[in-house]
C-alpha cells in the first residue's frame, strides 16, 4: 500500500543520512480538493499554499501543490473523481477543504491509506470522519470550524432584545449544518421564540427560501456554516435589506457577501494549521494518532454597510467576542 511504501523510502533516506551525516531532502505532492469557491474556503486555499511555500522556503523539504489544486464546484461526482486522480498521480497528502468533499476523499481513500487532512469540518465526529477528536483512529484527521451556535443567538438578542421570530436557513444535504440547526431550535425553544425553517440545495432553492422567510415576516435569520447558503449571499442579501432582517451566520465571509454578522473562526489560520499538519504527516507523523485542531470561535465579523441598512446597533458585541471586525460588502477577501 501507498503508506507502507512511503515508510520503506523513509527508511531509505534516514539510512543515508546517518551513513553520509546529512539529512536528504524530499519532494512530497499535496493535493488540494476545494468543495465549492466561497470566500471563506478560498481563504483557506491560498493560506495552504501559502503555508506550504513557507515550509518549503524554511527548510530542506520541498512541498508540491502545482498541478494538484482542484476545484469540485459542490458537484460530488466530479469531487470522487478528483480523489482517483489525485491518488493515480501518487499524492503523499489529500487534502480536502468542506465536510462534503473530506467524506467523498475518505472513501475512496480507505483501501488504499492515503494520509487525509481536512479542512473545515464543522463536526468530524458526527460527519463519521474520525473515531474521536483527540484520537481519529485511521489515515484521517485535520482542522474544524466547529461553531459555537449559541454565542452567534446571544449576539442576535444582544442587538434586539424583542425578535418574536427567527428564520433558520440551510441545506439540508450538508452534515456541517445539522448540528447546529438542532442547537438552534433548542436555545429559541428554551426562550420561548418562535421559528421558521427553510432549506435549499442550489442557488434557485435557496433564493425562493429566502423570498418564503421575508413573506414570513422573520425578525432575524440564522445560517450556520453551511456552503449552499454561502455560495448564494451575494444573491440574496439585499433581499433581507429591503425587508430590514439581520442575516447572521457562522463565518466572516456571509458578512464580506452582505450579511449583517458573521461568526466564528479565522480562515487564515485554519488554512495554515491544515497545511502544518500535512507537512508533519509528510515527515512522518501518523493521522490517525494526531488530534483535530479546533479554534477561537469568538470573532464577529459585522458588515458595516449591512448594519446602517437594517438600523442594528452593535456596540454591545465587543464585550461578547474575543473580537469585532469591521468589513464593508465585497465578493472576495482582498
Amino acid at each position: 500500500m501507498k503508506k507502507k511504501m512511503l515508510a520503506g523510502v523513509t527508511a531509505a533516506v534516514a539510512a543515508t543520512a546517518m551513513m553520509t551525516g546529512s539529512v536528504a531532502a524530499a519532494d512530497y505532492k499535496i493535493g488540494i480538493i476545494k468543495f465549492v469557491d466561497d470566500a471563506s474556503l478560498d481563504q483557506i486555499e491560498a493560506s495552504i499554499m501559502a503555508e506550504l511555500d513557507v515550509k518549503s522556503e524554511e527548510g530542506e523539504d520541498n512541498f508540491i501543490y502545482d498541478g494538484y489544486v482542484l476545484n469540485g464546484q459542490a458537484d460530488a461526482s466530479t469531487i470522487g473523481q478528483m480523489a482517483a486522480q489525485l491518488i493515480a498521480d501518487e499524492v503523499d497528502v489529500i487534502i480536502p477543504i468542506a465536510t462534503p468533499a473530506a467524506q467523498i476523499v475518505q472513501t475512496a481513500t480507505e483501501d488504499n491509506q492515503i494520509p487525509v487532512v481536512f479542512s473545515a469540518v464543522s463536526d468530524p465526529v458526527g460527519a463519521a470522519l474520525v473515531e474521536s477528536m483527540e484520537a481519529p483512529g485511521a489515515n484521517i484527521t485535520g482542522t474544524s470550524d466547529a461553531l459555537n451556535t449559541n454565542a452567534i443567538f446571544d449576539l442576535m438578542f444582544e442587538a434586539n432584545p424583542d425578535i418574536k421570530k427567527v428564520g433558520l436557513l440551510y441545506s439540508q444535504s450538508e452534515d456541517s449544518s445539522r448540528q447546529p440547526i438542532a442547537d438552534a431550535k433548542a436555545y429559541l425553544d428554551e426562550k420561548g421564540v418562535e421559528y421558521v425553517e427553510k432549506t435549499g440545495t442550489n442557488n434557485p432553492e435557496v433564493t425562493a427560501a429566502a423570498d418564503a422567510l421575508v413573506a414570513e415576516g422573520v425578525d432575524a435569520i440564522f445560517t450556520p456554516t453551511d456552503n449552499t447558503i454561502m455560495t448564494s449571499e451575494l444573491a440574496i442579501y439585499e433581499k433581507f435589506l429591503d425587508a430590514g432582517i439581520p442575516h447572521y451566520a457562522g463565518a466572516d465571509s456571509f458578512a464580506l457577501n452582505g450579511a449583517f454578522c458573521g461568526y466564528g473562526v479565522d480562515y487564515t489560520v485554519v488554512g495554515t494549521a491544515t497545511a502544518d499538519m500535512a507537512v508533519e504527516i509528510c515527515q512522518g507523523a501518523d493521522p490517525a494518532g494526531m488530534a483535530v485542531q479546533t479554534f477561537d470561535n469568538g470573532i464577529a465579523t459585522v458588515n458595516t454597510e449591512t448594519a446602517e441598512a437594517v438600523g442594528l446597533d452593535y456596540s454591545g458585541f465587543a464585550e461578547m467576542c474575543t473580537q469585532v471586525v469591521e468589513i464593508v460588502t465585497a465578493e472576495s477577501f482582498e
